[in-house]
């Protein structure tokens, strides 16, 4: 690679990397495998930054890289003999923890059992806020799929969610 695309490259992923490690947090909820996959997609991203001629399509590009990452590894988890912990995961260097709200543990927490498709899509649409379009093709499905997919994760997350409140009251 040249030096000015190594630059380049360089560029993009200190100005990315933190909202795409936050972007993978919400897929996978745990900072570690988000880190992880957000390392691989940048991994991929360095042996094909010289045939991206777009340079505006980085960014949809790497999202699409993490997002199938998460799933795959979620695939592959029931083979690995990792206990998934109890805790809460670590916050990313400089949140302010007393800012954060236990609404959105609960929130983080139910999301983490919605199945990965239908996560991906939620976050995408709802926290992204990317357009039925830009979802479809950024998973490769059809619009269809994600209109099916984001019912469906709603419907999970709110039966979740009602059973959170209940438990509690």
């Amino acid at each position: 690679m040249n030096p000015d695309a190594e630059r380049d490259y360089g560029d993009f992923v200190v100005a990315r990397s933190q909202a795409l490690c936050r972007f993978a947090y919400l897929l996978c909820g745990d900072w570690h495998r988000a880190e992880d996959a957000v390392q691989t997609a940048f991994a991929k991203l360095y042996v094909a930054w010289n045939r991206i001629r777009d340079r505006g399509a980085v960014e949809p590009y790497v999202r699409r890289m993490v997002v199938t990452t998460i799933i795959d590894e979620g695939r592959l988890a029931r083979f690995r003999r990792e206990a998934v912990s109890g805790r809460v995961p670590e916050a990313p260097a400089g949140t302010d923890l007393a800012a954060a709200a236990g609404d959105r543990l609960t929130v983080l927490a139910a999301l983490a059992r919605i199945p990965p498709r239908q996560r991906a899509v939620l976050v995408l649409r709802y926290w992204e806020d990317q357009s039925v379009e830009q979802v479809a093709d950024l998973l490769g499905c059809s619009q269809g799929t994600v209109k099916s997919q984001a019912a469906r994760g709603l419907q999970t997350l709110r039966g979740l969610l009602d059973d959170e409140v209940t438990a509690q009251v």
